[in-house]
């Protein structure tokens, strides 16, 4: 099954923050991301997402920078493996109120940081190497 992410970053003075949010079901550290939608692009699908699971918009990337697979839960015994193709988001707003902000909590860190709290290794190295000055 494919799902399309959002990487959200801002630029600092001492190297980049990227944002995470913990998932709805379980509260594990994760990026924006969601189900391949019909008449969505990608990017549009990652730019969504990131507006609903995080109010935050900004410039999305023209090409993925990464992808990553994980196996998610989707019932008590049914489980999928899902490709993520992530988008880099370079935030210029976070809305003081969306869609999922009381369902979910947010966490800007540096890139290193982000990829020691998440748990899909995939979705860890991507975040190791980032970067989105080069």
């Amino acid at each position: 099954m494919q799902q399309y992410a959002a990487l959200p970053y801002v630029e600092t003075p001492e190297g980049p923050l990227v944002l995470l949010v913990t998932s709805r079901d379980t509260g594990r550290w994760v990026i924006p991301k969601g189900w391949a939608k019909p008449k969505l692009t990608p990017r549009e699908l990652a730019a969504r997402e990131a507006l609903e699971e995080a109010g935050i918009t900004g410039d999305m990337g023209i090409e993925p920078i990464g992808r990553y697979e994980y196996t998610k839960r989707l019932h008590f015994l049914s489980w999928v493996r899902a490709h993520v193709e992530v988008y880099a988001l370079l935030v210029d707003t976070q809305a003081a109120e969306w869609p999922e902000r009381n369902r979910r909590r947010q966490l800007w860190c540096p890139p290193g940081e982000a990829a020691r709290l998440v748990r899909e290794r995939g979705l860890a190295s991507l975040l190791r190497n980032f970067a989105p000055y080069s």
